[in-house]
């Protein structure tokens, strides 16, 4: 008896899911450059062609884990910079949810904070035009806040790029943080979020 349509498609979405998941446990201890088609599709245990019903090669697949990686964070970061209250609860919302995310999710950090610089183009592309959209969006939702009356368009991008940069070493330097060390990095990360802030309000002075 064959499958439906719908069954079909719900398992094939299964097993492009575990690509990702066994690429993702895989790339733990080493770089996308150095990762095997024959590595992963052993791990998921199906034979190497069927790689290839699901990715093109495994820098499609390290772009689909970029997307994995960040994709969901969109909204999130968008709306903590543009939610109400002033600018020290801003950054505590936004310091928080980065030591949450990298908390349930550090294998995708490491993953982001490797390839960012690493091996394949098509990945480290796929990076930059996250961090890109981060940024944009980040001054979109700076533009809202009465405090950049009088700031051009260059200028918020400006500063969004400053915010979205500190949050990426935020992340990475959690990553790398014991947990006795967390409370100390948050710390100096609301202190360089906070000096940015106070830049800010001095830069049309």
């Amino acid at each position: 008896m064959s499958h439906s349509p719908g069954v079909r498609q719900v398992q094939k979405q299964r097993t492009r899911q575990a690509f990702l998941d066994a690429a993702l446990g895989l790339l733990e201890e080493q770089s996308l450059s150095s990762l095997g088609l024959r590595e992963v599709t052993r791990a998921v245990g199906v034979a190497p062609t069927a790689f290839y019903r699901h990715f093109h090669s495994t820098a499609d697949l390290g772009v689909a884990l970029v997307e994995e990686a960040l994709g969901s964070l969109h909204p999130m970061i968008s709306g903590t910079v543009s939610a109400s209250g002033d600018s020290e609860e801003r950054i505590d919302r936004a310091v928080d949810l980065i030591a949450r995310h990298v908390r349930e999710h550090p294998a995708h950090i490491r993953f982001i904070a490797r390839e960012r610089n690493g091996g394949v183009q098509a990945v480290r592309a796929a990076i930059a035009e996250q961090m890109e959209r981060f940024t944009d969006e980040v001054r979109a939702a700076l533009a809202g806040q009465p405090e950049s009356a009088g700031w051009s368009d260059d200028d918020l991008l400006m500063l969004a790029g400053l915010y979205v940069d500190q949050m990426l070493v935020t992340a990475s330097t959690f990553l790398e943080a014991g947990p006795e060390e967390r409370e100390r990095v948050a710390r100096v990360a609301r202190r360089r979020m906070r000096l940015i802030s106070i830049g800010r309000r001095h830069w049309l002075g």
